[in-house]
């Protein structure tokens, strides 16, 4: 009878379209496999959160549902991603890249090097789904190499969390800059629209929770 099974159950039954919820991602994650179940030909759903980055907003997937994974999980995450990035946030043709710690497609652990393979592979054969741009490291997120990010849940989650620090402490830091001495308070007035305008693009808070992909109905 918890508010999440109950949302859930209401979604199974037609009764509603969506469910959201604020609390545990596990529990949501249950609750959703135990009473919608996963669509067809899905291993594993996935959390996908679209990053709020200026100028080169990136969608980031999983970021917490698995922890360990396969390839084919991975190559499943792509394609899940890529068709949020194209139905929901209007990218005709996603960029999709995999995380990794080197552009080689020799880099990474045997699970990575093993996706990039298939995910090549898949990219050829299913030439409208997206287009793989092969691996990303970390300093790539961020920079419009790709509009859909692949990793493991743990991986993501840690990437997204430290984004989300970097954010916070980046505000933090021109907000201290802004108030530190009487000109520079002068100066944070002249400059307080443009920078309220950033801080609403880069704010973590913003963007919302994730999405829950792979599921017969909205997560």
């Amino acid at each position: 009878d918890s508010s999440i099974v109950r949302a859930v159950r209401a979604v199974a039954a037609g009764d509603a379209d969506a469910f959201v919820s604020g609390g545990s991602t596990g529990a949501a994650l249950a609750a959703g496999l135990f009473e919608i179940k996963r669509d067809r030909g899905i291993y594993r759903p996935a959390l996908a959160i679209p990053v709020p980055v200026p100028g080169n907003p990136v969608t980031l997937v999983d970021v917490g549902a698995n922890a360990e994974v396969r390839p084919e999980h991975l190559v499943q995450f792509a394609f899940m991603g890529a068709a949020l990035a194209r139905i929901v946030l209007g990218i005709e043709r996603p960029r999709v890249g995999l995380l990794s710690n080197g552009e080689e497609a020799t880099r990474g652990t045997p699970l990575v090097v093993e996706a990039h393979e298939r995910l090549t592979e898949r990219a050829a054969a299913s030439p409208g789904a997206f287009t793989f741009v092969g691996n990303v490291e970390g300093t790539q997120v961020t920079d419009g190499t790709a509009d859909v990010v692949v990793t493991d849940g743990f991986t993501g989650n840690v990437a997204l969390k430290l984004m989300e620090g970097v954010s916070q402490a980046l505000m933090d830091a021109i907000r201290g800059a802004a108030t530190s001495t009487a000109r520079a308070k002068a100066g944070g007035l002249l400059l307080r629209p443009a920078l309220r305008g950033m801080r609403d693009e880069i704010d973590p808070e913003a963007s919302g929770g994730a999405y829950l992909l792979g599921l017969r109905r909205l997560g």
